[in-house]
């Protein structure tokens, strides 16, 4: 295991290197066997879906192949993705997407041979050091105990939970101040 580099990728080429993405996606999320293809395919479509938003933004970590990624966008100032927040949408989070100050977390993995090395959080960093907003938002899934700890652990809290349309399960709402 050689040193990781951190460089961002372009909507442009994260379209072309989308293949090993997928790769990254499959082994870092384990899908499990039957689930492999789905998953891939999934991760593609939103992957496309994502890229093309814009300010679409995506970090890599390499070593001579991926190890990790991080990438988000902008919310859009509408309030679209908070639409099956349980509750009512704290006023902070209403406020700052309808001013577009969001960021969405939309994608953090690491290879799970590469974990608790601080791949994840200089990717987390790199990541939100490019945006210009006030406040970022991440979704996590409510097993994902290890992602939430770490969320936790970089000044990140939940907020609330969000059901959005099936097939999508419930997830968590996280947020994190950015410093301006």
């Amino acid at each position: 295991m050689g040193d990781v580099f951190l460089r961002r990728l372009s909507r442009w080429q994260a379209d072309q290197y989308r293949e090993q993405l997928a790769d990254l996606h499959g082994s870092a999320y384990e899908d499990p066997p039957g689930e492999a293809f789905d998953g891939r395919a999934r991760f593609i479509d939103r992957l496309a879906e994502h890229a093309a938003l814009p300010g679409f933004d995506l970090v890599v970590a390499d070593d001579g192949g991926p190890v990790g990624c991080a990438y988000g966008f902008p919310v859009t100032r509408d309030g679209v993705h908070w639409r099956g927040f349980v509750g009512p949408v704290p006023d902070e989070l209403e406020e700052l997407t309808a001013a577009g100050r969001v960021f969405a977390v939309a994608e953090l993995m690491v290879l799970p041979r590469r974990r608790r090395l601080g791949i994840g959080k200089r990717l987390h960093d790199r990541l939100l050091s490019g945006t210009g907003a006030t406040l970022a938002a991440g979704f996590l899934a409510p097993g994902a105990v290890a992602a939430q700890s770490a969320c936790r652990a970089w000044g990140w809290q939940a907020v609330g939970r969000i059901r959005p349309p099936a097939p999508e399960p419930e997830r968590w709402v996280f947020t994190r101040p950015l410093r301006r």
